[in-house]
């Protein structure tokens, strides 16, 4: 019955009577080589097989931990536990205008004059305007000295720099800056519910892990100073 419910879910028909015999004999021959796989313990110190059987213990238990799911209270519990890993970061609008080092003899000299100039610069790959960015996905653009320099600048009408970047240096016109804050708990429901079952079969595995190893005695070679117990 089994086999015929799976096979009837996926092809959306019933099986024929010869695709059901095939499907039966695929299964006993399945079986029969399993069951002599056991008995000749082929399973034995085979890393994937171990492998696969520890990952579904795991599973088992975080299954089991996380059943029930959290009602609203919890999830807002968990919430104001850990509010801070909700926090958005302080975002920077921009843009800039790029001088190359592998085109100019003196690109930071270049780019200083074109600070009281109407000098566009050379072209660059990537964009030349940037709104509500955080430090770090500047940094995954520019390089992580530029995006530390660029925080520390004023949001002023006109251009300022010179910034060096992975790719030359820069002039640039901050245009805008969003403060870091901490979101609503109705706007982040959702994230928070994933994170609260993820922590919660985390802490299941661990206590789980711990249950299992207080029934056994391990003993390291070499000495029997390192005893547990």
């Amino acid at each position: 019955n089994r086999i015929n419910d799976q096979w009837s879910m996926q092809m959306r028909r019933p099986p024929t009577e010869q695709e059901l015999s095939g499907l039966v004999e695929q299964f006993v021959k399945e079986e029969i080589y399993y069951r002599e796989a056991q008995r000749m313990g082929l399973d034995a110190n085979d890393t994937i097989v171990r492998r696969r059987m520890v990952q579904k213990l795991t599973f088992l238990t975080e299954d089991i931990a996380t059943a029930t799911p959290f009602d609203d209270k919890a999830l807002f519990t968990f919430y104001t536990e850990n509010e801070t890993d909700y926090r958005v970061p302080e975002r920077f609008s921009f843009h800039h205008r790029y001088f190359s080092s592998d085109r100019r003899e003196n690109a930071k000299a270049d780019a200083t004059n074109a600070l009281t100039t109407d000098e566009q610069g050379d072209p660059f790959m990537l964009q030349r305007e940037y709104a509500a960015r955080s430090e770090r996905e500047i940094g995954d653009l520019f390089g992580r000295s530029f995006a530390s320099a660029l925080t520390k600048l004023d949001t002023l009408s006109r251009a300022q720099g010179p910034i060096e970047s992975a790719y030359g240096w820069h002039t640039l016109h901050l245009t805008g800056r969003t403060p870091s804050f901490i979101p609503a708990f109705e706007v982040v429901t959702a994230r928070v519910a994933v994170d609260a079952q993820q922590q919660a079969r985390q802490a299941a595995n661990r206590a789980y892990y711990e249950d299992l190893k207080s029934r056994y005695t391990i003993t390291y070679p070499g000495t029997n100073d390192f005893a547990e117990k």
